[in-house]
C-alpha cells in the first residue's frame, strides 16, 4: 500500500472539483465519502442530491477562515492531500475498511490524532476500487497548526502496519534515499509529446552518464551543456558555483517558458554538493611499485581496481562502511562507463545493469568518497579511452563487475538496505547476461583448440589439488575443456595451474557460482596476463631451442629441432 502525501495548496474546492469529477481519464466511476472527521454532520456529493462541492469546501475551511479573521496574516497552503492505494494483487477492500485506513493514516500524519476533538477537518472520497483520496486542511479546530514533520516517514510506518493486518501485499520500508515518483501531470506529459521517459527520468541518466567523463562539478555541468541539455547554474557573488538546474530541450510550461529541475529534485544523490564529493576527491599516496606494476590498459586496470573491492567488501567491519559504501557508488560509475565503451552488440545488458544498479549506489550511509579514487579513475580511464577492449579484457571485467554487485548485494541486506540489495539483485542479473555474452566468443576459439586428452588428464589432477570442494563440478562443467586450453597457455607462459586456480578461487567464491569454469577461465586469463616470475628465463630457454641470438637474429647453422611441447605435455611425459 502506497500514501503519497502531495504538496500543499490552497484551493479546497478546486480539489473536490477533481476528486469528484469524472477525472482526467474518466476512471472516477463513482466518487463518495468513505469516512471524515464528523460524518453524521458531513454533506457528500457523491450520495446526496442536495450536497454541493461549494458547501463541503466551506464545511472543511472554517477552521481556517475562523483563524484568518482573527490573525491579521492569513493562512496559506492550507490544503493537505493524500492518495492511499492498495496493490494490483490485493483483494478488493470494502468502504468500511478504507475509512479504518483512512483513520490510521490521518492519525500517523498528525492531522487528525485519536482522542483529539480539536484536531483538523478532513474527508476520505473513494472513487476507484483501489484507492482512495484523503483532503484536510491544516487548521485545528483551536486555530493551532498540526506538526506535519516528517508526516510522510509516519505514515509509512502505518503503511507496512497496515499491509500485515490486512494481509495485503508487503512493500519494503523507505529510507528517503529513492528517486521521487513521476507524478501523473509528468507522465501524461511525456506521453502527449512523445517521450519513452518523463523529463526528470531522462535528466538522470544522462547526468549519470556524465558523470564518468568529469572530474569537477564545472566540468560536469560543460559536458552537460555540450551534449544539448539545459543548465542554469547558480552562483555566488564571487563567481562559486553554489547549485545548479538541469531542463531537458522542449520541456516548457504553459506560459512557453523552459522548466528547470535542482539537482535534488532529479534524483537525491545528484545535488552539487554531493556530486562535488564524488568528482573532487584527491588521489590518496601511491607507492612507486604500486604504479610501475599498474596494468597498462584501463580494462586490465578496472578489473584490478574491483579485486581490491573484492577485499574490501568481504573484510569490512562495521567502521568501514563508509568506505564501503563510497566503493558501491563508484562501482555505478564503472557500470556506466563500461557499457558506454562497450561494442554496441554488449551494451543493452550493461545500460539495463547502470539504470537499476543506480538505487543501491546511495542509502543512509554517508560514502567517503575518497576511498573509491581507484575505481573512479578507472570508469574516466575507460569513458576517455578510444579503443574498446579485446574480448578476453570484456570477458573479465564484465565478470568482476558481476561479482562486484553480488557482494554489494550481500553487503547491503547484511546492513538491512532492502531496497538497495534489490536494486543491486536486479543488476546481477542483467551482469550476468552480460558476461556470458562476453565470454561466449572466447569459449568457442578455446575450445578449438583443447588440449590431449593426457594434458587435460594432469590439469585435472592440478584443480582436484587446488580446488578440492569444487573439483568434480569444474571438471563436469562444460566450460572445462576451455579451462583446460587457460591452464595450458598459462604454464606455457611461466605459471604454475595449481597456483592460479588457488587464487582465482581465493578472488571469488565458487559456492554460488552457476558455471565454475567459466569463473575460472575470466579469473586465470586476468591473472596470467602478468609475467610470471621466471619468464626470462623461460624466453632466453626458448631463444636457446629455437637457435635465436639474443636480438631476435636467428643464429647460422642452428640444429633442426621440432616444435616444442607445452609445458603441460612436458609434465605428462615426465610423469
Amino acid at each position: 500500500m502506497i500514501a503519497a502525501i502531495k504538496p500543499t495548496g490552497s484551493n479546497t474546492r478546486g480539489l473536490l472539483a477533481y476528486l469528484y469529477g469524472p477525472g482526467r481519464h474518466d476512471e472516477h466511476l463513482d466518487p463518495h465519502l468513505v469516512t471524515g472527521f464528523a460524518m453524521l454532520a458531513m454533506p457528500d456529493p457523491g450520495r446526496d442530491e442536495n450536497a454541493t462541492l461549494t458547501e463541503l469546501g466551506r464545511h472543511l475551511d472554517e477552521p481556517v477562515r475562523l483563524r484568518n479573521s482573527e490573525f491579521g496574516k492569513p493562512v496559506t497552503a492550507h490544503v493537505w492531500h493524500c492518495p492511499v492505494r492498495a496493490a494490483p494483487e490485493d483483494r478488493h477492500l470494502s468502504d468500511t475498511e478504507w475509512g479504518e485506513i483512512a483513520q490510521r493514516i490521518v492519525h500517523a500524519a498528525g492531522i487528525a490524532p485519536d482522542g483529539d476533538d480539536l484536531a483538523c477537518r478532513w474527508i476520505a472520497v473513494r472513487h476507484a476500487d483501489d484507492h482512495i483520496h484523503i483532503l484536510a486542511t491544516t487548521v485545528r479546530e483551536d486555530g493551532r497548526r498540526p506538526k506535519l514533520h516528517d508526516s510522510g516517514i509516519r505514515v509509512g510506518d502505518a503503511c507496512r502496519q497496515i499491509e500485515k493486518d490486512y494481509g495485503l501485499r508487503r512493500l519494503r520500508k523507505g529510507d528517503r534515499t529513492a528517486e521521487r515518483r513521476p507524478t501523473q501531470a509528468e507522465m501524461h506529459k511525456a506521453e502527449r509529446l512523445g517521450w519513452e521517459q518523463t523529463s526528470r527520468q531522462w535528466l538522470q541518466d544522462r547526468i549519470r552518464a556524465a558523470i564518468p567523463h568529469a572530474t569537477s562539478a564545472e566540468e560536469l555541468l560543460a559536458y552537460l551543456e555540450a551534449d544539448d541539455i539545459l543548465v542554469k547554474p547558480r552562483r555566488g557573488p564571487s563567481g562559486d558555483l553554489l547549485g545548479y538546474a538541469a531542463g531537458r530541450p522542449g520541456d516548457l510550461n504553459k506560459d512557453g517558458e523552459q522548466i528547470y529541475h535542482p539537482g535534488g529534485k532529479i534524483a537525491p544523490d545528484l545535488t552539487l554538493p554531493k556530486l562535488k564529493a564524488r568528482l573532487e576527491t584527491s588521489a590518496p599516496e601511491e607507492h612507486p611499485t604500486a604504479r610501475r606494476d599498474r596494468p597498462t590498459t584501463p580494462w586490465h586496470q578496472a578489473t584490478e581496481a574491483l579485486d581490491a573491492l573484492h577485499t574490501e567488501t568481504t573484510n569490512a567491519s562495521a567502521d568501514e562502511d563508509a568506505r564501503t559504501q563510497a566503493n558501491i557508488s563508484a562501482l555505478g560509475e564503472l557500470i556506466e562507463a563500461t557499457a558506454q565503451a562497450a561494442p554496441a552488440d554488449h551494451r543493452a545488458q550493461l545500460r539495463a545493469a547502470s539504470a537499476v544498479f543506480a538505487r543501491a549506489q546511495r542509502s543512509q550511509v554517508r560514502a567517503e568518497d575518497h576511498a573509491a579514487h581507484a575505481l573512479r579513475t578507472a570508469a574516466r580511464d575507460i569513458a576517455h579511452t578510444a579503443t574498446g577492449p579485446d574480448g578476453s579484457a570484456l570477458a573479465a571485467l564484465t565478470a568482476a563487475l558481476l561479482w562486484a554487485a553480488i557482494l554489494a548485494a550481500r553487503w547491503h541486506e547484511a546492513k538491512g538496505h532492502a531496497h538497495q540489495a534489490d536494486a543491486a539483485r536486479q543488476a546481477v542479473q542483467h551482469l550476468q547476461s552480460a558476461a556470458d555474452h562476453a565470454l561466449a566468443p572466447t569459449l568457442t576459439a578455446l575450445e578449438a583448440r583443447r588440449p590431449g586428452e593426457g594434458t587435460r588428464r594432469t590439469l585435472a589432477n592440478d584443480v582436484r589439488a587446488a580446488v578440492p570442494e569444487h573439483a568434480e563440478r569444474i571438471l563436469t562443467d562444460p566450460g572445462w575443456p576451455a579451462l583446460a586450453t587457460v591452464l595450458a597457455d598459462a604454464e606455457a607462459s611461466g605459471h604454475k595451474p595449481h597456483h592460479l586456480l588457488q587464487e582465482a578461487a581465493a578472488r571469488r567464491e565458487l559456492s554460488t557460482a552457476r558455471q565454475p569454469a567459466r569463473v575460472l577461465i575470466t579469473r586465470i586469463q586476468h591473472t596470467s596476463r602478468n609475467p610470471a616470475p621466471n619468464r626470462r628465463a623461460e624466453a632466453a630457454r626458448l631463444r636457446s631451442t629455437l637457435g635465436l641470438a639474443p636480438s631476435g637474429q636467428q643464429v647460422r647453422n642452428p640444429q633442426p629441432t621440432t616444435a616444442p611441447a607445452t609445458a603441460a605435455e612436458q609434465r605428462h611425459r615426465r610423469r
